[in-house]
């Protein structure tokens, strides 16, 4: 692959903005897109080049990536764009079955898919455990490998195109269950007068990515909390990727459900506040 590959990604989250930067460090020319461009524009001071608008990116190359909140975003990000001849990889969260229905529709109008899935710790890519879960056809994530693995390495898990969606919302059930019980654990900690560096030396053992996660989140809690407001409306819209793909299989997602409400309270409790409110914050609420 050249060095001066372009592509372009539509989207500017917290893990599109991780892409682009890691893609530009690598030497790749970028083309964005956001919804509302002042995340594009800072993404321009570092070698980025923002488009007008969502059909510009992806007219300037001829792969793009997508990180939206869900598929559904995709449909009227790209209704207007013409992706004939274009290779589109969506590294959006959502169920197997909305990422398969969205893929037949970018197949319907002329271009190649590939279902891409960020296995990482919140947007941090490019840790040692982070990876990608991909299917769709294998000639092409094998064409793309090189590329995609600027950013993190991938799991090509096979050619049924909701496949990575069925293993990535498999263990973000897990992940949401840890996550939610570390915040009431922290919540447990500070509501007590006791001392998080202590708890955390109790843990010493736990597998070493749950460490890694474990000590990021315990000293954002110490400085106030983990998450803004467009972490908690992620973490909010996974739980319901997660609620999706277990419904899908039969599967109870009551306890993904009961997550969920912790996010929501979290939403609420900051739009009254005026600021944002963590999670581990409501296991010590009253209302």
């Amino acid at each position: 692959m050249s060095a001066k590959k372009s592509v372009s990604v539509l989207g500017l989250g917290p893990m599109g903005q991780a892409t682009v930067k890691i893609l530009l460090a690598a030497g790749v020319d970028v083309t964005v897109w956001n919804r509302t461009p002042g995340k594009a524009e800072a993404l321009a001071e570092l070698g980025a080049k923002p488009a007008a608008t969502a059909a510009a990116a992806v007219a300037a190359n001829d792969t793009v990536l997508l990180s939206l909140i869900h598929y559904d975003a995709m449909y009227g990000v790209l209704e207007h764009a013409d992706l004939a001849g274009k290779t589109v990889v969506n590294l959006s969260s959502d169920s197997p079955a909305n990422s398969s229905k969205g893929a037949g529709w970018v197949l319907d109008r002329g271009a190649r898919f590939l279902t891409g899935a960020y296995m990482t710790q919140s947007d941090d890519i490019q840790h040692p455990v982070s990876r990608m879960y991909v299917s769709g056809p294998a000639a092409l994530h094998k064409e793309l490998q090189e590329l995609l693995e600027l950013l993190c390495p991938t799991e090509y898990l096979g050619e049924d195109y909701g496949i990575a969606q069925l293993y990535y919302q498999a263990n973000l059930a897990m992940f949401h269950a840890f996550l939610i019980s570390l915040e009431q654990a922290v919540a447990m900690i500070e509501r007590s007068g006791g001392d998080l560096d202590r708890f955390m030396a109790l843990r010493e053992n736990e597998p070493q990515s749950l460490k890694d996660f474990s000590h990021f989140f315990v000293e954002a809690a110490k400085q106030g909390g983990w998450g803004d407001l467009a972490n908690l409306k992620m973490m909010h819209a996974g739980a319901q990727h997660v609620i999706d793909a277990s419904e899908e299989a039969g599967v109870d997602a009551e306890i993904t459900k009961t997550i969920q409400q912790y996010y929501q309270r979290a939403l609420d409790a900051s739009e009254q506040a005026g600021r944002v409110v963590p999670v581990h914050q409501i296991f010590s609420r009253n209302d």
